[in-house]
């Protein structure tokens, strides 16, 4: 049939075969109508399924054996998940039916789908659409458990048509808000939802149909606490909600605060022997603190084909244990993480670590929970843990799901009983191990020399030091974490510092202990505490003015002028003055007889004068309260003290002073004085003689490559006049660089004749030494000009003679 050919009884202009088939098929709106038909019948065949599931039941095994939608069983063959984990066969159920839920099983038992298999099949039942708001949120601790949730939401959801969003700061709030309003399913930190929740507008939550908490513990614990309260205000009560940690809380003011309705408490491992799991070796090592580094260090030269985590207390030891074990090299690649990182910098780490066949991370708590790292070998605690809680976190990130780990716990001998009754009573099986004497190495010189030479590790350490402390000072449990058995002295020796720092909090208390122990004494006690037969005084009763002047210790006036009344009254030491009136010696000023006089109740009363060394030579007498106070203050010594001497350091470390005096018997056995002084000057002579002579060698030099630079100048000019008297005037384009008026005002003005004989070219500016060879000073300022119209003068050596600095400011002043 030809192209433009129709059949019989087809309107104008349309094919045959096209009409046909138009007739017999369905309309669009027809076919709508039966695929929402379709699809209602089959979400009320899967809301029966549900209806009728016995979460009890023990033939769930598999995935398959669930009521799920045909999007979320897709999805999760996709990914490879078939066989249902303990707390997926006991929790999955449960909340397919609506129940409020509290799951607690081992870390890496797969919690994770436990609530991610829900909240899509809440959502699917309830024909979620991206206008219904905001139908799913899910809470996390930490950025890089909530970026993992996010990630195997994806892999599970690829088929359903929800859209979804990770919130965890790290970028623009308002880039954040923009997409918010979109999303069906969050995935967020408690403190940046709490942010958009207060700041961002027209941000509605009332539609959640479902709340779950991964790490729940954590979350509810004092640090979120604040976060959580104030985020939970904003969500609607009537919801889902679904609890999961590793170890559960199960607090009725927690539930209470979440509006928990008859939550179903689910522990797959309640009833196992260990709190951790059965695959998993546990040991510790009691290691002093100040050889703590050292253990660290041959640990890691053992393990060198392994993939470990070492947790440590604070991030500034991080970044120090890194810094410092970076420059010594060990031979496994070493990595940081920790809390006061960028966002991107904490997820190329996290990749790069999860990639990494052999490799080492230094890391605080932030992946302590719920952060699955595949195929790690070792998790070392160097820092004790809070609580046996956080152990179970920590060596959860080895041995998960059914592979084998092994986890090292260094424990300070202070620490060791009392941690270990921590961890008996969470069930958690460990033994102890001894390092081999063969193994152990010490890294002090080492790590000295690093700080000596580096300040900014010096001070990394002074920091790594303090925040330790700080740590164990602020640790509630004090009969694991005993701050005042600690060797700090050797701590701070192990880091390398040739000090122990001052630790701020530690010195306020003996500070304010010191300040406030005379006017305890001044105002509670008797009179004269030296006696104890004197009055007690009355609490209300008023003390004089010359009184109070008395009690005070540091006043130098009143001091002397009761040292002149005791002088005056004692007739046995007037005489001694007049027998020993020309002799010289030290006044000590007798407390004890002062303050007696005075009425003072200061409990130094009876200080005996003393000398203190502070240094080779100089001596403090202490004779006074206020000379006593001197030794508290760096600054006030430092004039008592000796001047310090500058000193260098030869290449083995060892320090000399700058000028050493050489021994007499052996400057004797050289000569004598005079001839040693004048071969000294002879030899010294000869040396200014022998610089002078180079000095006039370099000086002809100069001098001749000057002459001969100005003869080819010379010549170059001589040869551009010949070159151009011997061409005829010719008119060069605008564009060469010349002036584009010159040939007008070459013309003659109206009014004027000028034969052709009177006018006279003019003449050719000399060039000068700095100029361009080629176009003379315009060749200059055309080709050596840069960005914003400076003119650059290349020059072959820098000018010599006052004659050549001349010429170079003329030419400077001629742009």
């Amino acid at each position: 049939m030809a192209a433009g050919s129709t059949k019989p009884g087809a309107k104008p202009g349309q094919k045959g075969g096209l009409a046909h088939r138009v007739k017999t098929a369905p309309k669009k709106s027809e076919a709508k109508t039966l695929k929402r038909k379709r699809g209602q019948e089959d979400l009320g065949k899967l809301q029966t399924a549900v209806d009728q599931l016995d979460p009890k039941s023990t033939d769930i095994k598999n995935f398959t054996d669930l009521p799920l939608c045909d999007a979320t069983a897709t999805g999760l063959r996709a990914s490879h998940f078939e066989v249902l984990t303990d707390v997926q066969r006991a929790a999955i159920p449960l909340a397919l039916k609506g129940n409020d839920v509290l799951g607690a099983a081992k870390t890496g038992s797969g919690k994770t789908l436990a609530f991610l298999v829900p909240v899509l099949e809440k959502l699917y039942r309830a024909r979620w659409t991206e206008y219904d708001g905001l139908g799913a949120l899910i809470i996390s601790p930490t950025r890089e458990l909530a970026v993992q949730i996010f990630d195997v939401l994806r892999k599970i959801g690829r088929n359903h048509y929800f859209s979804a969003g990770l919130v965890i700061g790290g970028r623009s709030l308002k880039e954040e808000a923009e997409r918010l309003g979109r999303m069906n399913i969050l995935v967020c930190t408690p403190g940046r939802m709490l942010q958009h929740l207060d700041q961002t507008a027209g941000f509605d939550v009332n539609n959640l149909q479902i709340l779950v908490l991964d790490e729940a513990d954590r979350i509810m614990d004092m640090g979120f606490q604040s976060a959580v309260d104030a985020l939970v205000d904003h969500l609607p009560r009537t919801r889902q909600t679904l609890l999961f940690s590793a170890t559960q809380s199960k607090r009725v003011s927690d539930l209470a605060r979440l509006s928990l309705k008859d939550p179903e408490y689910v522990s797959a491992h309640e009833a196992a022997a260990s709190a951790t799991p059965t695959n998993l070796q546990q040991s510790y090592i009691v290691t002093p603190l100040a050889e703590k580094l050292d253990t660290l260090w041959g640990f890691l030269r053992t393990n060198l084909k392994s993939k470990i985590i070492v947790f440590l207390s604070s991030g500034k030891q991080v970044r120090f244990v890194f810094e410092s074990f970076k420059r010594m090299q060990p031979g496994i690649s070493l990595l940081h993480l920790h809390g006061r990182q960028k966002q991107v910098a904490r997820m190329e780490i996290t990749s790069r670590f999860s990639s990494a066949k052999f490799a080492c991370l230094f890391a605080t708590d932030v992946v302590a929970r719920g952060v699955d790292f595949p195929a790690v070998d070792w998790v070392v605690q160097a820092d004790c843990p809070e609580d046996a809680d956080t152990y179970i976190h920590r060596v959860g990130r080895t041995a998960r799901y059914e592979s084998n780990g092994r986890a090292v716990l260094f424990l300070e001998p202070s620490e060791e009983q009392g941690f270990l009754k921590r961890l008996e009573h969470k069930k958690v099986p460990i033994q102890k191990v001894n390092v081999r004497e063969a193994k152990k190495k010490s890294i002090k010189n080492e790590l000295q020399s690093y700080c000596f030479q580096s300040a900014d590790l010096k001070y990394l350490g002074q920091k790594a030091f303090i925040s330790y402390t700080r740590s164990i000072h602020l640790q509630k449990d004090k009969e694991v974490f005993k701050f005042s058995e600690l060797d700090l002295d050797g701590f701070a020796e192990s880091l390398g510092l040739a000090g122990t720092p001052q630790i701020k909090f530690q010195k306020g208390e003996d500070i304010k202990r010191l300040k406030n122990a005379s006017r305890a004494a001044a105002s509670s006690g008797s009179e004269s505490d030296s006696d104890g037969d004197g009055p007690k005084r009355k609490k209300d009763q008023v003390r004089t003015k010359y009184e109070k002047m008395a009690e005070r210790q540091n006043q130098d006036v009143l001091s002397s002028h009761y040292r002149k009344l005791l002088d005056d009254a004692d007739p046995a030491a007037a005489s001694d003055d007049e027998a020993d009136f020309l002799s010289v010696k030290r006044v000590l000023v007798d407390d004890a007889a002062l303050d007696a006089a005075a009425g003072s109740t200061s409990a130094k009363a009876t200080t005996e004068p003393r000398i203190v060394k502070l240094g080779a030579t100089s001596e403090l007498v202490i004779d006074s309260n206020r000379r006593e106070k001197l030794l508290k203050s760096k600054k006030k010594l430092l004039k008592y003290m000796d001047k310090g001497s500058k000193l260098v350091f030869d290449d083995e470390g060892n320090a000399h002073p700058v000028y050493e005096l050489q021994d007499e018997d052996e400057f004797a056995l050289q000569g004598p004085a005079g001839e040693l002084r004048r071969k000294f000057v002879d030899a010294e002579a000869e040396k200014v003689r022998e610089a002078d002579v180079d000095d006039k060698a370099h000086a002809k030099e100069r001098r001749r490559e000057k002459r001969e630079r100005q003869k080819a100048r010379e010549r170059e000019e001589m040869e551009g006049m010949e070159e151009e008297d011997g061409e005829g005037p010719q008119l060069k384009d605008a564009d060469d660089g010349e002036d584009p008026l010159a040939l007008l005002r070459s013309l003659p003005v109206a009014g004027e004749s000028v034969d052709e004989e009177e006018r006279e070219p003019p003449k050719k500016k000399a060039r000068k030494w700095f100029e361009d060879e080629e176009s003379g000073e315009e060749g200059v300022s055309r080709n050596k000009m840069k960005k914003g119209g400076k003119r650059v003068i290349e020059m072959a050596a820098e000018p010599d003679t006052l004659e050549d600095l001349e010429a170079l400011a003329a030419g400077l002043l001629e742009d």
